[in-house]
């Protein structure tokens, strides 16, 4: 065998180990028939799990550029989470924190260029 079948080989072999993983993982609360006892405090903890995973992966985007915290006060992404922010703050809507947060963004970026 060559070099590159080889390497295709291999390739295929990982696509279809990590298929196995996913769905191995992702049906692990499926597979058993009844319901897996959880300590309380666990239970607790998963309510907060799909915040902590937007917040790992929005805040990096609102507090760096090019892997480098934001330097300037000129971006745009700055304002419109303040006003999305203050929004959330006093409706407690999502949708409407999420049009705040685009009708500022959005003149400031494309308007004036920050």
């Amino acid at each position: 065998m060559d070099e590159a079948s080889i390497n295709s080989l291999w390739a295929w072999v990982a696509t279809a180990g990590l298929a196995v993983i996913t769905v191995i993982t992702r049906a692990f609360f499926l597979i058993p028939r009844r319901d897996l006892p959880l300590p309380e405090w666990f239970k607790r903890g998963l309510r907060y799990a799909p915040l902590a995973a937007l917040t790992a992966v929005i805040a990096p985007q609102i507090a760096m550029t090019d892997g480098a915290l934001v330097s300037t006060w000129l971006d745009a992404r700055l304002p419109a989470v303040l006003c999305a922010t203050l929004f959330f703050i006093y409706k407690r809507g999502i949708l409407g924190t999420i049009g705040i947060g685009m009708a500022v963004y959005l003149p400031l970026r494309l308007g004036l260029g920050w």
